[in-house]
């Protein structure tokens, strides 16, 4: 390891020298327990780590086109671990997720995040606007360049070589994940990639279309935001005992027979706690896949479970379709303003398609990470009301079949794992074992909080299990996620269940206390 004296701006410049356009801006030594981040000028992270490990803090500025360039921050412990792993973004944000990399610094990583180019809130867009380099950036470049450049340091501060590099973002960091791995294999041994934002041409106009489908406001047809629970409830009342086990989670939405006519208005209903014909027709439209001619799939719906998160999509109340859409519409994919969304219509999807901005789409062949032994494990909350769980469905089945027309098994180095009641990357409405200590979920329980408190094993921590399978062959047929009573970790634990392997769900052996993992077994849904 290199001596703190090392932790310097001259120092890390000349780590860097052999990669243009890379400028050291910082490099700080933190002793235990400081506090360190962007503060509330980080718009995506704006919260500051406390109570971190003893480490070297670097920022880098790469110039990646004459009218870009983006940054990254890299914490480099005390004490470890030889291994390194990057972290991702959200939404269309920029800034360096210092979070993330606090959480993994307590494992012992080199840890990394780009600031994808910029500086935003998740769903602005409008530094996007005719800034075709900082779309590049954001898609992918601004990832690679990041990783090559901060491995370079870490190599030459610790005078080692990285033994392992990771990677574990989710959303938009799930998408960068994918997308790295696809253009550079080499990046990374393994990746850790939840709810992946990979069909980025067909994902942000499917949110204007399913937004347009609930209005306009002043229409019999809109469900308006006080229903929602209502439905919410009528879901769980019939889909909770299809699956199985009545414990007021979905956990098995697609084999759910719902019949939403039963909450149908009639002269003696509830006005309040019913839905018209009309509104009931708008309810098939969310829960079916979109569909052109000719049997055009192209997206798929939000799943039965996921109602506590439609006011992202659906909520009336502005007479428009959800912003971030809008925003990538315009921004993105048109470099116009003005665009009304009134205009909306299947020729948006083919013009997304064919001008691909960003580079940002996953493709689906990874020949090259598998041929290097990369392992994925891939995670989805079936309760997302932000990006329909289909869509990590999708992607793995076209994986599969690109892969195994080659005569390559995923299950020997992809992994999709989908959990029954988590919304989008973490957290639940209705008390279901979440939490897998995967991306921005630690943070999310509190700033110190690294692993699954109690729990910090590969059976319970994603990441540790991806460590696991990589580097002792140990493949993981489940996950143990775990409920905190109110996501509290010193109220102790309300919860635990094994997360199946797809296409494999846990059911309850029937004996025993339904609430620890031991009394439930994964098996085929067949």
């Amino acid at each position: 390891m290199a001596a703190l004296s090392d932790c310097d701006i001259a120092s890390m410049q000349q780590f860097v020298t052999g990669y243009g356009g890379a400028t050291v801006t910082l490099a700080e030594v933190l002793q235990q327990n400081a506090t360190f981040g962007g503060g509330e000028a980080d718009l995506e992270f704006p919260m500051n780590d406390t109570g971190l490990p003893a480490l070297c803090v670097v920022t880098v500025n790469i110039k990646s086109s004459s009218t870009s360039s983006y940054n990254f921050g890299l914490f480099l412990p005390n004490q470890w671990n030889n291994r390194f792993i990057a972290s991702g973004n959200g939404g269309y944000a920029g800034g360096i997720n210092w979070n993330d990399m606090g959480t993994n610094s307590r494992y012992g990583f080199a840890s990394m995040s780009t600031d994808t180019g910029h500086i935003s809130g998740s769903f602005d867009a409008s530094w996007a606007l005719n800034n075709p380099e900082s779309q590049l950036d954001w898609g992918y470049r601004a990832m690679h360049g990041s990783v090559v450049v901060a491995k370079m340091i870490t190599n030459a501060y610790y005078d080692t070589n990285i033994s392992y590099s990771y990677y574990s973002g989710c959303s938009t960091g799930g998408r960068q994940g994918f997308r790295d791995i696809e253009l550079y294999p080499e990046d990374f041994d393994a990746i850790l990639a939840g709810a992946p934002a990979w069909w980025t041409t067909h994902l942000q106009p499917d949110a204007v279309a399913v937004g347009l489908s609930n209005l306009p406001a002043n229409a019999s047809s809109p469900i308006p935001t006080s229903l929602f629970p209502v439905i919410g409830a009528e879901v769980i009342r019939q889909c909770d005992p299809q699956d199985g086990f009545k414990d007021g989670i979905v956990s098995d939405p697609e084999g759910c027979n719902f019949v939403p006519e039963m909450l149908l208005c009639t002269p003696t209903s509830n006005q309040s706690a019913c839905l018209t014909a009309p509104q009931i027709n708008t309810l098939y439209h969310i829960y079916n896949d979109w569909w052109e001619a000719n049997q055009t799939f192209v997206f798929p719906h939000y799943e039965l479970g996921s109602e506590a998160q439609y006011g992202f999509l659906l909520n009336t109340d502005s007479g428009t379709p959800t912003q971030p859409g809008i925003a990538w519409i315009q921004n993105f994919l048109y470099n116009d303003t003005t665009w009304d969304w009134h205009d909306f219509s299947y020729q948006v999807i083919l013009d997304a398609d064919r001008i691909n901005p960003g580079k940002a789409n996953v493709g689906f062949d990874l020949t090259g990470f598998y041929s290097r032994g990369g392992k994925i494990i891939q995670y989805h909350g079936f309760s997302d009301g932000l990006i329909p769980t289909g869509s990590s469905r999708v992607l793995y089945k076209n994986i599969w079949k690109t892969m195994g027309t080659a005569g390559i098994a995923l299950g020997d180095w992809y992994r999709l794992f989908l959990i029954p009641g988590m919304q989008h990357c973490a957290g639940t409405a209705v008390d279901a074992p979440w939490y897998i200590a995967a991306s921005g979920q630690p943070f999310a329980l509190g700033p110190e909080v690294w692993s699954v408190p109690g729990y910090s094993d590969p059976k319970h921590d994603a990441l540790m299990a991806l460590l696991e399978w990589r580097e002792k062959g140990t493949a993981p047929e489940s996950i143990i996620a775990t409920r905190f009573n109110n996501d509290t970790i010193t109220a102790g634990v309300r919860r635990q269940r094994p997360i199946c392997m797809y296409p494999m769900q846990a059911k309850y052996t029937g004996a025993g206390d339904p609430d620890i993992a031991d009394n439930w077994q994964c098996h085929l849904p067949y």
